[in-house]
């Protein structure tokens, strides 16, 4: 069995969704950001750098309990555990590693914090939101044209697709005129969100 420490964030999406492909056992363990619930001593014991998600497998390797944070890695674990959603082949999985990471070190932190700065802030910092807006639109770009000529970002479905779709439902959300211009995201937006899985991952908590 897993246990899911998780939030309504775009992060904690991702494990949620991936859990739900994956058939995975788990169970879920709310994290109220709120509440500064991540930074009890509880928590801390299980991520150091309270930030969710993070997953506590009590079979991991060699039949150990495994503690995991950071999404991108909880993502690659599970897929390795479960044998799905990651290629076994060297150039496949390097395929998928590198639309994981543009997703990690691009997407997630560029949207999130044009999503802070232009929507939860109460003081709107205008320089702060236009250099978000012009990141967020390169890197919409970016996935516009790779998606022209694939259904997924990196070959067949895999842990890229389930990393970088929640960010962009919350992110279209705040802001449509971002999207409006983009041809193919759409349309792999409503590719991946019409997987019976990815609907489910998207409620939890």
């Amino acid at each position: 069995m897993i246990d899911l420490y998780t939030f309504r964030t775009p992060n904690g999406r991702k494990a949620s969704i991936a859990l739900e492909e994956l058939g995975l056992p788990y169970t879920v363990k709310v994290v109220d950001l709120t509440r500064g619930e991540q930074l009890k001593p509880e928590f801390l014991a299980i991520n150091p750098n309270n930030k969710i998600p993070a997953i506590v497998d009590h079979e991991g390797p060699g039949g150990r309990p495994l503690t995991l944070f950071e999404s991108g890695a909880i993502l690659l674990y599970l897929a390795e555990k479960a044998g799905a959603l990651l290629p076994t082949d060297a150039r496949g999985k390097a395929e998928v590693t590198q639309w994981l990471m543009f997703q990690m070190g691009g997407v997630g932190p560029m949207l999130g914090q044009l999503n802070f700065f232009g929507h939860f802030s109460a003081q709107k910092d205008a320089f702060a939101i236009e250099r978000f807006q012009t990141e967020a639109r390169r890197l919409l770009g970016v996935l516009d044209r790779h998606l022209a000529s694939r259904d997924y970002l990196a070959g067949a479905y895999s842990i890229a697709d389930i990393a970088t779709y929640p960010a962009l439902v919350t992110a279209r959300g705040f802001f449509p005129e971002l999207f409006q211009t983009l041809g193919h995201v759409p349309q792999w937006m409503h590719r991946v969100g019409s997987r019976p899985a990815v609907q489910r991952g998207m409620t939890i908590p």
